[in-house]
């Protein structure tokens, strides 16, 4: 996760009514054009039972509230 990988804030703009809404929520997400290294996370995280999705062809995305909390668990800060 450190070297292909991120968390951050995720940032999701609204608008109801003609006024912007905003909300963020944590997120991970893996990015790696090989096929075989997306596929190794992937089963990894199903190992760890952290649901995840393609956002991309080419990148995972853990973006459920318990999900992030759980990877939490295994991944440390990034420096």
């Amino acid at each position: 996760m450190h070297s292909d990988g991120y968390r951050g804030m995720n940032r999701v703009r609204h608008r109801i009514n003609g006024v912007d809404h905003w909300y963020e929520y944590p997120r991970y997400l893996f990015k790696n054009e090989s096929k075989d290294i997306l596929e190794i996370c992937a089963k990894a995280l199903d190992l760890l039972r952290v649901s995840w999705r393609y956002s991309r062809y080419n990148t995972i995305s853990v973006a459920r509230r318990e999900a992030v909390a759980r990877l939490d668990e295994f991944v440390g800060p990034k420096y």
